[in-house]
């Protein structure tokens, strides 16, 4: 059995260095050299295969199985996710409700400042907490492609706005997670991320305005991000601080939508901004019962997702459970009882195939009882709608198989576990650079759950070392991951393929990045300043 070495140079600073060298080989290649995403990843997966092999001495049967396991995981549940929700969104395109949903949006505000709040904001935290994995990324940067938004901004503000909301994705599944792998109690970790994000969560309604229009646009729309932002904080902080993370999202993106509409009965801006200049399209008035049979693909999502989400569901899965026998595991050859991580503990590697308990089949579902209440749409105009879905995103999901299988090599080797050791021997400034690692974390997998289950147990121990309070850092380590989803490869592919960028995915990276860097630095200091109080 091999053993991960995670200082192979006898200098862990030195080793973590090296370790994060096909990151930065994949940045350089996508910021200053401006190639595509798939060979930008192709070439940092090559670099990242070198310095496994042969820095951190893995073997190559370990690789094959890291390997095989990031792109089977990328296949399922990642790429099925996607492709569904995807599928759905066309549907509604192509049977002609998501021209309602424009003119119902279009007729809240034809002011493209307060479209995005309603869309990217307070929707696109709506459908992460239901589905999560990308959803809300891919339908609200579409959404706004739609509504006549430039693609690689439509592409950035969804990006951006999806920091308020991607810490409690999919029912709060990255707070659970990181609650089970670290001992922390769910509600001490779901009231110490109150604390940490919600400031940044504050300002985020007033960052998507000015990257919209400038402090010009603040001037002119503020009343409306200051009641977005006023609605959507209350209501996911309460959520969060007394019943827990599962609704935070949810909770908080419909009442947001809800309040913005409301406002919008009672106050427009003087000045209608327009991303183009030119002069809004008249509204076209549409009847409740239109408006709500329009939303409706989203509601029927929603519903199977918490249906799918509930503790009652989920325990037929369970090993004991009724349905125990559909959840098919295969174990990682080169990686099960052939690899043990540096602290002696056998590596134990399978990917799951739930055909019925995953997210996508849920979404599957959805786009069936979508497509059967849409009486203009044919059969052949439902699999005319996947073929197309397919065509428009196989790009990104290659990306996103290959940043997998570089992750898992990298997870595997020991490169990760690397450069988060080096990273907490600092000592007692490490509070100040703890959501730097949950930053590398989600840029790596893309996932914050995948993130938290790597480093929560990390963040603990090291809390404990430096008398910091273990569930502060844990959700620091949430919190810098979350910040991490703006730029994360995963997130640019879905976003690229979205808006029909696939392939020029550099351009969007190159818009997000210093958001994504502005907001880490602010929850550094803030985590930092917050060690010292609590």
């Amino acid at each position: 059995m091999w053993t991960q070495d995670i200082d192979p140079l006898d200098s862990i600073a030195l080793s973590a260095l090296v370790a994060a060298i096909p990151i930065v080989v994949f940045l350089v290649c996508l910021v200053a050299l401006r190639l595509k995403g798939i060979y930008a990843a192709l070439i940092a997966l090559a670099v990242e295969i070198v310095i496994a092999l042969w820095v951190f001495g893995m073997p190559v049967t370990a690789a094959g199985g890291a390997g095989l396991l990031g792109l089977l995981t990328a296949i399922w549940p990642i790429a099925f996710i996607i492709v569904m929700a995807v599928w759905l969104y066309r549907l509604a395109v192509a049977s002609g409700r998501f021209d309602v949903i424009r003119g119902s949006i279009g007729g809240i505000s034809p002011d493209q400042r307060i479209q995005v709040l309603l869309i990217s904001f307070a929707f696109g935290a709506f459908l992460e907490g239901a589905a999560g994995f990308g959803v809300p990324i891919a339908i609200c940067a579409a959404l706004l492609v739609q509504l006549g938004f430039r693609p690689v901004k439509a592409a950035m503000i969804s990006l951006v706005a999806n920091a308020a909301a991607g810490a409690y994705g999919a029912i709060g599944i990255p707070v659970i997670v990181a609650s089970q792998v670290s001992g922390i109690p769910v509600m001490e970790l779901s009231q110490a991320l109150v604390l940490l994000l919600q400031p940044l969560t504050l300002l985020i309604p007033f960052l998507l305005v000015m990257i919209l229009d400038g402090w010009k646009g603040l001037r002119e729309s503020w009343p409306a991000a200051l009641v977005a932002t006023l609605v959507f904080s209350g209501v996911q902080g309460s959520i969060l601080w007394f019943l827990g993370p599962e609704l935070a999202d949810i909770g908080a993106g419909l009442a947001t939508m809800v309040a913005i509409f409301v406002f919008g009965r009672v106050w427009q801006p003087k000045h209608i901004f327009r991303e183009d200049g030119g002069t809004a399209p008249a509204p076209t008035r549409y009847s409740l019962g239109q408006i709500v049979a329009a939303w409706s693909p989203f509601y029927i999502l929603t519903a199977f997702v918490a249906v799918w989400s509930i503790p009652a569901f989920k325990a037929l899965f369970a090993p004991d459970g009724a349905l125990a026998a559909t959840v098919l595991m295969f174990p990682m050859p080169g990686l099960t009882d052939a690899v043990s991580t540096a602290a002696g503990n056998p590596v134990t590697a399978t990917w799951n195939f739930t055909p019925i308990n995953a997210t996508g089949t849920a979404i599957l579902l959805a786009v069936i009882v979508s497509f059967l209440v849409m009486p203009t749409m044919k059969v052949r105009d439902l699999f005319g709608q996947l073929g197309k879905t397919l065509a428009e995103l196989w790009q990104a999901l290659a990306l996103i198989a290959v940043i997998l299988v570089l992750a898992n090599i990298a997870n595997f080797s020991g490169g990760t576990t690397s450069m988060g050791v080096a990273l907490a021997a600092v000592g007692p400034i490490f509070p100040l650079i703890a959501p730097i690692i949950g930053w590398i974390g989600v840029f790596l997998t893309g996932s914050v759950v995948n993130n938290n289950t790597l480093f929560a147990p990390l963040q603990v121990a090291t809390g404990e070392r430096i008398d910091v309070s273990p569930g502060l850092l844990v959700a620091a380590n949430t919190a810098g991951g979350n910040t991490a989803k703006v730029i994360s490869p995963q997130s640019i592919a879905i976003a690229a393929g979205a808006v029909g960028l696939s392939g020029r995915e550099g351009e969007i990276l190159r818009a997000s990045i210093l958001y994504s860097l502005g907001m880490l630095a602010f929850i550094c200091i803030w985590n930092f300043v917050l060690s010292l109080l609590v």
